[in-house]
């Protein structure tokens, strides 16, 4: 029970407090009673308890003159008195008027509550509405979590798709789920088969969902589930007999079904449990078909449940009707509960009977009772039956296949991905030793180039034996580099000094390289030949002629043709040299090396300006930025100087 708090006022604290003290007051004399030893054998019980809102002790009947009090109760012998002791009236009756001014205390509080809350009653009551409307929509959500529902996916068409829906008040662990269509290809659904079969279940499945959809709640199915927005759902269901009414099963359902016709309009889900039954087999059909091909005229969406076999014929004769059944295991004598549209239920009578014993000469003897159209029809089923178990069979099959396919193609991505990861790796460490050799390759030329400045600059000191000797150790690590390729065949040059021409491509054949001539082969046959940047005398015996190369610039072409304008342009170097010249001094070279270039037709020339503090450089790429001839240019990459030389396109 609720209880007003001690801090609500001043005056209720207090109150409660004078409670306490009064009550540990009373309790502390009626101990002293209790625990007397005295007292102990004229008492019931050492114990104090409560008659009629006042303390009490349990006093034998015989020592009643000995304990001077009220008496509020006796025992149901009469040999036990309840006394209020004399000593403990005041303090009770202290107590009852402490309680009594507790109880005007919080009147008064709740009063003040009440007027407090009358200033602001309107926004109480939409306050209260729209917890009322949340706590319905909390309440919708622990339901639908609770059978894991979905949310149905609407449309006015009068269309229903149920997916693998589950009945969500039976067990949900062994419920069958069933598919009902209805509303698409056909607007009636006739469902056939035995007793226990699920029928019932199937149709209050329907029924139900399209009241759970319309009344905002989520429904036990797959997701995609369609449900559609009708303006009334009748539904006949189970047997209404009356004996104060005088109304027989027949009569009942008629009553329903009379209601229905009369109100059923296009908008309208009808729903029929063993229609026309109760009656004449074949009056009872024949009224059935009547009823449901009114409502299919009509419009009305209807779900129908019968063991008619008229009405499996009609089904199977009528545009826009449809056949379903309950499949049942005949082996077993067991329903499988599971909804199969497009095929009519058989009855199963005789195998039944045959299971549960009746003798075969009797289920013969009744065989010869059923007409041939009868006979037809069952045959009919049993092969629409037996083709349907062949169907499922294949598509268990194919499932399997997928499934196999499934697992092989996660296996291969993975085996792709494991590949891929290796690769990656591999590439990885290829990319980290080819960077080491190229560091060592640098270095090597670094010091090469160095040595052969150093001759050339100064002939005199130069000494051909240690030339050739670390000629020869460069080749050698040439080879070591190239120790995980296939040994390539010896090549060797047949070229004379007549066959070269300024401006030919060459392949190098010590160094594996492309070059371009620069100059004829002297009286020793040694050419000048450019690698890049890199500009080398090579003896005419290490180069070959590329002859279908085209000439790299219009330059070339011209001096290979002999042009006229090959004149001093044509021995112009394609790299420049700044490095220790101010920004003005080499700004002036530079602008009359690029005209130079212009005219040779050179499409990329290098301007060589060393790192320093950056102030040349800087300096040089203001001037280009503003150079007429100058198409574009970039700090030069690794293996060309980096930033030590300016590339410039023209």
């Amino acid at each position: 029970m609720d209880e007003i708090a001690d801090d609500a006022s001043s005056k209720l604290k207090s109150i409660r407090r004078k409670i306490k003290l009064t009550n540990d007051k009373l309790h502390e004399q009626l101990l002293k009673i209790v625990k007397n030893d005295a007292s102990k054998d004229k008492l019931q019980d050492s114990i104090i308890t409560m008659r009629n809102g006042r303390y009490c002790i349990p006093v034998k009947q015989e020592y009643r003159s000995q304990f001077p009090g009220m008496i509020h109760d006796r025992s149901q012998s009469g040999s036990t008195l309840f006394i209020e002791p004399m000593a403990v009236v005041n303090l009770n009756n202290e107590i009852k008027e402490l309680a009594n001014e507790e109880l005007i205390e919080i009147e008064e509080i709740l009063e003040g509550l009440s007027n407090m809350a009358a200033e602001a009653v309107e926004d109480i009551r939409f306050d209260l509405d729209t917890l009322v409307d949340l706590d319905f929509i909390f309440a919708k959500a622990k339901f639908a979590r609770s059978y894991n529902g979905s949310q149905p996916v609407f449309n006015e068409e009068g269309i229903i798709d149920i997916k693998q829906g589950r009945h969500p008040l039976l067990e949900k662990h062994s419920v069958v789920p069933v598919d009902i269509r209805l509303g698409e290809d056909y607007n009636l659904l006739i469902v056939t088969g035995p007793n226990t079969g699920g029928k019932t279940v199937s149709l209050k499945t329907l029924g139900l969902f399209t009241l759970m959809g319309q009344s905002g709640l989520h429904i036990p199915a797959m997701e995609g589930s369609r449900l559609s927005v009708f303006d009334d759902v009748f539904a006949d269901i189970g047997d209404e007999q009356s004996i104060e009414q005088s109304l027989s099963t027949f009569s009942s359902h008629m009553s329903n079904i009379v209601y229905i016709v009369a109100h059923a309009k296009e908008n309208t889900l009808c729903l029929f449990d063993e229609l026309g039954g109760g009656t004449d087999p074949v009056e009872g059909a024949a009224l059935a078909i009547a009823i449901l091909n009114h409502l299919k005229e009509m419009g009305a969406r209807c779900m129908a449940t019968t063991h008619y076999s008229e009405l499996k014929t009609y089904a199977l004769s009528t545009n826009g009707v449809e056949n379903a059944s309950c499949e049942f295991d005949v082996k077993t004598l067991q329903p499988t509960y599971k909804l199969m549209i497009g095929i009519p239920g058989k009855s199963n009578a005789f195998a039944i009977s045959k299971k549960l014993g009746l003798p075969d000469y009797i289920i013969d003897a009744a065989k010869t009772n059923v007409d041939s159209d009868s006979i037809d029809m069952e045959s009919l089923i049993a092969d629409l039956e037996k083709s349907k178990n062949a169907i499922e069979e294949d598509e268990r099959a194919i499932e399997k296949y997928k499934k196999e396919v499934e697992e092989l193609k996660q296996s291969l991505e993975e085996k792709e991905k494991n590949l891929n990861e290796k690769k990656a790796e591999i590439l990885a460490k290829a990319r980290e030793e080819a960077s080491d050799i190229i560091e060592e390759a640098k270095e090597l030329a670094d010091k090469t180039i160095r040595d052969y400045n150093k001759w050339r600059n100064n002939p005199g000191k130069a000494d051909m034996k240690l030339m050739e000797e670390k000629r020869g150790k460069l080749r050698d690590k040439l080879k070591s580099y190239d120790g995980g390729k296939k040994e390539r065949p010896t090549r060797t040059s047949h070229h004379k000094s007549k066959d070269f021409h300024i401006g030919d491509t060459v392949e190098v054949i010590s160094m594996d390289a492309r070059g371009t001539i620069t100059s004829l082969p002297d009286a020793n046959g040694v050419a000048g030949v450019k690698m890049g940047i890199l500009n080398s005398r090579l003896p005419i015996s290490d180069l070959i002629i590329i002859p279908d190369a085209e000439p790299k610039n219009e330059y070339a072409k011209r001096a290979k043709g002999g042009s006229p304008v090959a004149g001093k342009a044509m021995f112009i170097s394609p790299e420049i040299n700044v490095m220790g010249k101010t920004v003005d001094e080499a700004v002036s070279e530079i602008d009359k090396y690029l005209d130079d270039a212009a005219l040779s037709h050179l499409e990329k020339v290098t301007i060589i300006h060393g790192k320093g503090t950056g102030a040349l450089r800087n300096g040089i790429h203001q001037f280009l930025k503003k150079h007429p001839l100058v198409k574009s240019f970039r700090s030069g990459e690794y293996g060309e100087g980096e930033y030590g030389v300016t590339i410039v396109e023209l």
